[in-house]
């Protein structure tokens, strides 16, 4: 059944998954805060523009925002020109935005007084999963408003989890990014040893990945480690930022991460190098400087 949906923010992500919803023949209305890129978006996909957040939200029966961090998410929401102020009763937003597990509980309090759903529901698989509309949609919020989106998070989503109440989405995405931080880790070290013994790593991997080993990240990104390329997706920028609010939140709930802070310091280094926008393999270049 087509519906009315909004998308707020067509970033790297957000730009592929509003089309997949597109696609699937839902009236698709977008609003980015860059015009170019929503123009563009209108010259590839079917739907139309909205000039403010809160024009795009009006009617919509889902409106799904994915922007940058804590304060975008706010302005976009309950700023003054937030989709909250002219969401409809009974609609949902689903925020597809990395958050803090605090933002998403205030949201969803806000949400339900005003008599519409919130579900925090951040996502997995980098740009290519977006591009391929196979990400992984970790989701917290109300079972019934749950149930109501879940179609349309189907659009761009291979496997779409609701996890428990408001914020479980969000704590869901933490525990995603402390267990790649590690995992990247492991391959850059593994990778530079490998090669330094002067073994021919592209046949290494095709054996260890049908193993104990095998990961997303080894199987997607060890032919690039290799070949010192890092422009392949997630931003070390965007990983410092979501590792922030892990070791934040870790705080709160008394969970030791020693190894996830050593590897926010290692990205630390990555950036001073100048690889702010590299992707996050790129930390084998700890390693292998040129």
């Amino acid at each position: 059944m087509s519906c009315k949906v909004s998308f707020i923010g067509l970033g790297v992500m957000g730009y592929p998954m509003a089309g997949y919803i597109s696609k699937a023949e839902h009236n698709v209305t977008v609003y980015n805060r860059t015009k170019s890129k929503a123009e563009k978006w209108i010259n590839e996909y079917k739907g139309k523009i909205a000039e403010s957040p809160q024009e795009a939200a009006k009617d919509s029966d889902f409106v799904f925002t994915c922007v940058g961090n804590d304060d975008d998410l706010i302005e976009v929401t309950i700023g003054n020109k937030g989709i909250f102020n002219t969401m409809k009763k009974n609609s949902i937003c689903i925020d597809n935005t990395t958050a803090s597990a605090k933002i998403a509980r205030e949201l969803h309090k806000k949400a339900t007084t005003r008599g519409f759903g919130f579900l925090d529901a951040p996502v997995s698989g980098g740009q290519s999963g977006a591009e391929k509309g196979a990400l992984t949609v970790m989701v917290g919020g109300d079972k019934d408003n749950f149930n109501k989106a879940k179609h349309v998070i189907n659009c761009y989503g291979k496997k779409v989890q609701l996890l428990g109440p408001s914020g479980s989405g969000q704590l869901a995405k933490m525990v995603n990014q402390i267990c790649i931080a590690g995992l990247v880790q492991g391959l850059s070290e593994a990778i530079n040893f490998g090669l330094n013994a002067g073994l021919k790593m592209e046949d290494v991997i095709e054996v260890i990945s049908k193993g104990a080993a095998q990961s997303w990240q080894m199987e997607n990104r060890y032919k690039t480690m290799i070949d010192d390329k890092f422009d392949f997706g997630f931003a070390v920028d965007w990983m410092r930022k979501d590792l922030k609010i892990a070791i934040e939140e870790a705080k709160k709930n008394k969970s030791p991460l020693p190894i996830t802070k050593i590897i926010d310091g290692y990205y630390e280094e990555i950036q001073k190098m100048g690889g702010k926008r590299w992707d996050t393999s790129s930390l084998i270049r700890r390693f292998r400087k040129k």
